[in-house]
């Protein structure tokens, strides 16, 4: 049987304890017992945890061998904000895909009080992270880097850098991944309204080659996720 995965709060040599809301969650969802054995992220590796003690604000485990973490995910995303419930369900989604980081920006597009109100999400955009990386059995969450604007973002460095663009009528995102592509990958999802023609240029002189989803227009959190997994089944 497949174990739940958690990722510790704290950890030392041979312990590590779950606190605050996921020591709540599993002693009083899942109703935790002492014996019960999870998979426990440690650091950067992966251990079998058998449940020591057990309190609604206290989970703590003993550690025993390592276990597969599986392979890290070398595709980072750089989302441009647009509105909250939408932008966190993309978040959610592509960590669970294995997104390695997260670069929300604010672009041309992005409504102004998003734009002022992004940096008091962050916290919670990496909670989201985090509990979606538990749920689907990752070893790390994806890192949420503080919100930034675009000229900052399109010179970040990464061997192959792809801007989504409905614009693009030449390259498809699978003509662009068939060739020859070297990891680490970013892909940039634009906001609700696209990309301006500023920005585009700006991703050209930086480097980003620019490749099209299809004819239809996708919803910006559709779109990273049809990217994500796109990327994922042709490169990983």
């Amino acid at each position: 049987m497949t174990r739940r995965r958690w990722i510790a709060d704290e950890y030392a040599a041979d312990t590590a304890a779950l606190t605050g809301s996921h020591a709540a969650h599993l002693a009083r969802v899942l109703r935790a017992r002492v014996g019960q054995q999870f998979d426990i992220v440690a650091g950067e590796v992966v251990r079998r945890g058998t449940i020591t003690s057990v309190s609604d604000s206290r989970v703590e485990f003993s550690l025993a061998e390592i276990v597969d973490g599986g392979a890290a995910t070398e595709i980072s995303m750089l989302l441009a904000i647009f509105k909250f419930d939408r932008f966190e369900w993309a978040i959610e989604k592509c960590t669970e895909l294995g997104a390695a980081k997260i670069i929300p920006v604010i672009a041309r597009r992005t409504d102004a009080h998003l734009a002022q109100a992004a940096q008091k999400r962050v916290e919670r955009w990496r909670r989201i992270a985090l509990e979606a990386s538990q749920q689907s059995r990752r070893s790390a969450p994806p890192e949420v880097v503080d919100p930034m604007r675009l000229k900052e973002a399109v010179t970040l460095s990464f061997t192959t850098k792809v801007l989504l663009s409905e614009n693009e009528k030449k390259s498809s995102l699978r003509d662009l991944l068939s060739s020859e592509v070297e990891l680490p990958l970013i892909l940039a999802i634009g906001p609700e309204g696209g990309w301006s023609e500023d920005e585009l240029k700006l991703f050209e002189t930086n480097g980003w080659s620019s490749a099209s989803l299809g004819e239809t227009i996708l919803r910006a959190e559709t779109a990273a996720i049809a990217a994500l997994a796109a990327a994922k089944t042709m490169l990983i």
